[in-house]
């Protein structure tokens, strides 16, 4: 009988419960908006998204909801306009007693800045593009090159992640310059070099060549003995030798996906990380190839 009675008791709770939820969602329904409240949750001493510009935002899309039935406002639909916003990285809506619209807004937050001919863009995570500005500066990888639908910007994420996650690495590398989809160069603090390091595959195998590289040939060759050192094949570093390298272009269409390896530099060193002793003894000059001079002009008779 007692627990009849705390089971009852329990159900009565329970329905005033549901019943004063639906009366308060009702009368929340039937309120009017009388005002808008933003917050930028990342916002810091660099923030460029402010209050003011998220509803000058809204204005600016013809999205109005002060004096409207807090029933009659979509939630998602103004989300999905603010989300639209270069500027924004995400948007969400709640609705507040007393007729109040609370927006949380969070700045974009970039990974990298991209500088692609006299155009200067940040991307973020998703590939998002906000346009650079004097009015902002964020202290984040440098990429030089051009980007399409087929080869985002994204695609270079692999690498700046292994870069920045690692100490020296990322004390080293100064900027990223993209040639083509095979052949992505970083430019080190090291000045006198330039590092291929072909696409985004593979990376620990590479930097361990490149840090082998580093250790134990350029001391004995010099620094300033290869302009170019490659990493991008397999089990060997490539190196082009200062001045006497024979230089190629190659003309590659930017929505092609891979590109051929670059015929520019000569292999010059093979070495296998996992072996560096065995790599010393077989140290061999990195010299350039000779080539026969031929005489262009015709003999006289």
């Amino acid at each position: 009988m007692k627990r009849l009675i705390q089971n009852s008791i329990l159900a009565v709770l329970a329905i005033a419960l549901v019943i004063g939820i639906l009366w308060a969602r009702n009368k929340s329904r039937g309120e009017l908006c009388t005002g808008i409240e933003v917050q930028v949750v990342n916002g810091d001493s660099t923030s460029f998204v402010t209050p003011e510009g998220v509803l000058n935002d809204l204005k600016g899309q013809g999205i109005k909801v002060v004096g409207k039935h807090m029933g009659d406002i979509d939630a998602s639909d103004i989300e999905e306009a603010l989300r639209l916003s270069p500027y924004l990285e995400s948007a969400d809506i709640v609705k507040c007693q007393g007729g109040k619209l609370l927006i949380r807004v969070s700045q974009l937050a970039p990974v990298f800045r991209v500088f692609d001919g006299e155009q200067s863009y940040y991307v973020n995570r998703a590939g998002k593009r906000m346009l650079a500005s004097m009015y902002y500066h964020s202290d984040v990888p440098v990429v030089q090159g051009h980007f399409t639908r087929k080869y985002p910007p994204t695609r270079l994420l692999p690498l700046i992640d292994y870069v920045e996650g690692d100490t020296l690495l990322r004390s080293l590398v100064t900027m990223y310059t993209v040639r083509d989809t095979n052949n992505i160069i970083l430019v080190p603090a090291i000045s006198g070099h330039v590092i291929n390091v072909g696409n985004v595959s593979g990376l620990e195998n590479k930097f361990a060549k490149l840090k082998l590289f580093y250790r134990e040939v350029l001391p004995k060759k010099g620094w300033n003995t290869y302009d170019t050192i490659s990493v991008k094949w397999n089990h060997q570093i490539v190196a082009t030798r200062r001045a006497k390298a024979v230089v190629q272009t190659i003309q590659y269409d930017p929505e092609d996906d891979e590109q051929a390896p670059d015929p520019q530099t000569m292999n010059v060193q093979e070495v296998k990380p996992d072996d560096a002793a065995k790599a010393k003894e077989q140290e061999q000059p990195a010299e350039a190839p000779k080539t026969e001079q031929k005489d262009s002009k015709p003999k006289k008779k």
